[in-house]
């Protein structure tokens, strides 16, 4: 029953009660499995360039950098770092006074490595009048914990890691924001050393990350020799999903709607606002110190490269039909580059006329196109490169995660399981289409491809709604294409003990 009070909310969030009844039926009937053709690999799907193609790629995109080209850095950083901090939550809520498990001994060992060491530190001496030293020698690890964590300290429980310090160097720290900052000026610069990076932030901690920025921007401008370009977005309330009980009713508090953010699928909003030719996409947290940058800038130049390389054969291809003039043997030579570069087939074609063939071709290409790094699988949880069906019947390369294929058959959880790369969340994307008119992001998402998952909320069970996943099914209408990425490009910090390892030392 929808009351007065409820479409109000609806129109405070920018939702249509129709969007509402789309979201109430999705519950109630679930979403399909993707159907599989097989995991993509080096041999069906997954491009591995030799050293003289590296070299031609790297060529091409320094030549687009140089020509003009608005080129920008997009990187989600609304969610808090309270998971990083999981185990040590768990211990301050344990009756053990000292460290007992490996996660708890490894960061007590571990301390002084820590990028934040020197802010914990003057915290303790400013809260307990003791240095940390001499805390754990009195054995109140807790407090050294609490200083860390909690709203009377440094607070790094509920911050988002964005604005966590990562990186230790010479006389200074980094946080991950301020490593994106000089990624932007290693590879995304543009003509005139412009780098533009836009930062998808939470409305409660937009504040923070506005004075960090004022504090360091100058400092990395002068260092790189760039102009920096930043902006914020957050996410929309019109992407927020309605919650229900385990029976598919919403899910009331107080008599009120309960409303969740739908997941990292709902930034298509924001990234569809940004105005760029090119965009890359990285997580917050996947950064390196300097001294172990060189692969991740060399290989975000190579997907770039092969991006606008692959671009500009599907804007001259466009062009050609466009004009109509255009031979038997140029169409069929169209359909290889469909076919074995862009790896998006249809056994239908070998029954097109040629005008239904021009159709086709210039649907297929004339879309968002988007090169994601692959690394080889070392068991991280999350996505995975695929080959996948489509509703139209055609088959293309998709990013899928497990939510999406159907684990209860033998054939497609054997697929998953022995997939040779994940999707570590590195990509480039060409947002502009031959004309030089922007897509709209929105019309190539799709909405069948969400997922529910069971949460709870004030001790009360409830079903949430995440939309299609910003690099799953928001980009599942895009032309995709897979590039094998060295792991050392991938190091992401799940757990703050991630931050002992070499990677961020």
């Amino acid at each position: 029953m929808i009351t007065t009070q409820d479409r109000e909310m609806f129109s405070q969030k920018g939702i249509s009660e129709a969007r509402i009844a789309e979201q109430l039926a999705a519950f109630e009937k679930g979403f399909p499995f993707l159907r599989l053709e097989g995991a993509a690999s080096l041999e069906k799907g997954i491009m591995a360039p030799d050293s003289n193609q590296m070299d031609m790629y790297l060529i091409a995109w320094d030549l687009y950098q140089k020509g003009g080209h608005r080129i920008m850095k997009f990187v989600p950083a609304s969610g808090a770092a309270s998971r990083m901090f999981k185990g040590l939550f768990e211990f301050l809520d344990s009756s053990s006074e000292e460290p007992k498990t490996a996660f708890e001994k490894a960061f007590f060992e571990g301390l002084p490595n820590f990028a934040f060491y020197e802010d914990l530190s003057s915290c303790c001496q400013l809260l307990y009048g003791e240095t940390i030293f001499k805390l754990l020698q009195m054995g109140q690890y807790k407090l050294v914990v609490k200083a860390l964590l909690d709203s009377s300290g440094l607070n790094y429980g509920a911050l988002p890691k964005g604005l966590l310090k990562f990186h230790r160097y010479s006389g200074d720290t980094r946080t991950p924001l301020e490593e994106h900052l000089v990624e932007g000026a290693l590879y995304a610069a543009q003509k005139e050393g412009d780098v533009t990076v836009h930062f998808t932030v939470s409305h409660e901690h937009r504040t923070l990350f506005n004075e960090l920025v004022e504090q360091k921007l100058v400092q990395y401008a002068e260092r790189y020799g760039v102009r920096y370009e930043l902006s914020f977005s957050e996410q929309k309330g019109s992407t927020d999903t309605i919650a229900v009980d385990l029976h598919n009713e919403p899910f009331r508090e107080q008599g009120e709607l309960v409303f969740r953010p739908g997941g990292h699928g709902a930034l298509i909003e924001n990234l569809n606002d940004l105005d760029s030719e090119v965009i890359f996409i990285k997580n917050i947290d996947n950064v390196v110190p300097d001294r172990l940058k060189e692969d991740t800038v060399t290989y975000k130049k190579l997907i770039g490269g092969i991006l606008v390389t692959l671009q500009k054969r599907i804007f001259d291809y466009l062009t050609l039909l466009d004009s109509g003039r255009y031979t038997r043997t140029e169409l069929l030579e169209i359909l290889q580059f469909l076919q074995k570069e862009l790896f998006c087939k249809n056994p239908d074609t070998k029954n097109l006329e040629d005008t239904e063939l021009v159709l086709y071709l210039k649907e297929k290409l004339n879309r968002p196109i988007r090169v994601c790094g692959m690394v080889k699988n070392v068991g991280e949880p999350g996505g995975g490169p695929f080959l996948a069906y489509n509703a139209d019947g055609t088959i293309s390369l998709q990013i899928l995660e497990s939510s999406q294929i159907e684990m209860t058959d033998p054939e497609k959880k054997e697929m998953f399981e022995k997939g040779t790369h994940f999707n570590p969340v590195d990509l480039v994307c060409g947002v502009r289409n031959y004309k030089g008119e922007k897509f709209n992001l929105l019309n190539y998402v799709d909405p069948s491809t969400g997922f529910i998952s069971q949460k709870s909320k004030s001790g009360r069970e409830l079903k949430a709604l995440e939309l299609p996943g910003l690099w799953n099914g928001a980009m599942s209408d895009w032309n995709t294409v897979f590039v094998e990425v060295p792991l050392s490009t991938f190091n992401p910090v799940k757990t703050v003990n991630d931050l002992l390892r070499d990677q961020h030392q």
